[in-house]
């Protein structure tokens, strides 16, 4: 079983919403974690879109990625520039990814555009992740 750390900036949104897609799509194949630089708590949209699409993540929490030193990680996922560029040392050999997803959080507009942010945000993820599990885990 492989280990996967998603690491972003505050562990709200685009962390959360891959690891429910990771999680997903790996099955029993990898143990999915997430975790921040440092955490803001879940963003309620966040587990509202991914309910929409199936994936409850409403029990998740927000984790500091230090609380994960002793995790032997095969694959850190960087979903965000600011996680990939200020990412504390993690020790171990595992493979690093990287993906910029835009942040959903920052969405402005009336309260149905805010929300079709998160859902264009959800979309992407979702096939990253997808794209993800069939490349490095179904072998």
């Amino acid at each position: 079983m492989k280990n996967i750390l998603v690491l972003c900036t505050g562990n709200s949104c685009r962390s959360q919403m891959a690891e429910g897609y990771l999680r997903h799509y790996a099955g029993d194949n990898a143990k999915i974690y997430s975790a921040g630089i440092e955490t803001h708590g879940v963003n309620p949209k966040a587990i509202q879109v991914m309910a929409e699409d199936g994936i409850d993540i409403s029990r998740h929490t927000s984790n500091n990625v230090d609380e994960y030193t002793g995790v032997p990680f095969d694959y850190m996922i960087t979903v965000c520039d600011n996680a990939n560029e200020n990412c504390p040392y993690l020790p171990g050999n595992f493979k690093r990814f990287h993906h910029n997803f835009p942040d959903p959080a920052k969405a402005t507009g009336s309260p149905d555009e805010v929300m079709d942010e998160f859902r264009r945000v959800r979309d992407m993820i979702k096939v990253y992740s997808k794209d993800f599990v069939e490349a490095h885990l179904d072998q």
